[in-house]
């Protein structure tokens, strides 16, 4: 409880969710670590897209409207709603802390959002649970060749899966102009 009271703080006070996510991933292990980050990061995201529609919605808006890849997410968020947050989740575009505010300003529906954020981190989530996990069954006691080459495989099959899934993304995200060197008339910078 106190990990995902960490968790969830940490994500609305912007802290990089990957340092937590290895962090559950080491202190739990896969089996109870990854279940354990999903629900700790999406409530965590659910609050800072709460904190910014409620409570600092101008300031968020304000800091948003003076960079032109918002105002074309802004746009494809508009256009593709959950899907496009889903994507953006899969795909490096946005730093995950940032997404979390920057949702809350758009039009998004809270029950969209949320659904689009759970599955949409997954597999980003499940490589740096495992690699943290990895960290912990090979620091034991038994840190046996076969262990290593379990955890070598499955490792290498997760990533595979992420950076498959995170192509993809990018691409479907490029037909909706982010992510690519021009947005209309927009210049768009790459992250």
């Amino acid at each position: 409880m106190l990990f995902a009271a960490v968790y969830v703080v940490g994500t609305v006070l912007l802290v990089p969710g990957s340092v937590l996510t290895f962090a559950g991933g080491l202190a739990f292990g896969l089996g109870i670590g990854f279940p354990l980050v999903m629900v700790s990061a999406t409530i965590g995201a659910t609050r800072a897209f709460l904190v910014a529609r409620y409570l600092v919605h101008n300031k968020v808006e304000s800091l948003m409207q003076e960079r032109p890849k918002f105002k074309a997410i802004q746009s494809a968020v508009g256009e593709g709603g959950w899907k496009v947050v889903a994507m953006l989740r899969l795909s490096p575009v946005l730093p995950f802390n940032l997404q979390n505010y920057f949702y809350g300003i758009t039009d998004l529906k809270l029950r969209e959002y949320v659904v689009a954020t759970f599955f949409g981190i997954m597999p980003g989530t499940l490589v740096t649970v495992y690699v943290g996990a990895a960290g912990k069954a090979v620091s034991g006691d038994d840190g046996s060749t076969l262990k290593w080459g379990f955890f070598a495989v499955g490792l290498i099959a997760t990533v595979v899966v992420a950076v498959f899934g995170a192509k993809k993304a990018k691409a479907k995200l490029k037909e909706h102009g982010v992510g690519s060197e021009k947005s209309g008339d927009t210049t768009v910078q790459r992250a």
